[in-house]
């Protein structure tokens, strides 16, 4: 059965969608952006910090459930710009260093709030 999960430790979903839904085995979140929890947009900032603020949010819906990112299965990263790939990447493996997801990373032509960076994951809650 579908549960909803929200924390205050990850930024309010702001529309029709969830922080990040599960069904006991799975939980998927919603794509995170460089938002902070109190709604502070970090989208002057470099991609690096914003990298770092979307993986914070997607750790603390993780730890909502109890899970942590050794458990997560799969990540999307979106970038406005593909040129930004190694810089978010460096950031990226400081939060998967032993055994990490599969990941796919896109270019796309727009992202919420004009982020540069917009992070979604898959994780197993057995």
């Amino acid at each position: 059965m579908k549960r909803t999960v929200s924390t205050d430790d990850a930024p309010a979903a702001v529309g029709a969608y969830s922080q990040a839904t599960t069904n006991g085995s799975l939980l998927f979140t919603a794509g995170q952006i460089p938002l902070t929890p109190d709604g502070e947009l970090l989208d002057d900032a470099d991609i690096a910090t914003q990298t770092e603020r979307a993986l914070e949010n997607v750790v603390a819906i993780l730890e909502a459930e109890g899970a942590s990112p050794a458990d997560v299965l799969k990540v999307t990263v979106f970038l406005d710009d593909i040129d930004d790939f190694e810089e978010m990447n460096e950031t990226y493996a400081g939060y998967f260093d032993e055994e990490p997801p599969a990941r796919s990373a896109v270019e796309v032509g727009n992202l919420p709030k004009g982020a540069g960076v917009e992070i979604e994951a898959i994780a197993s809650l057995e």
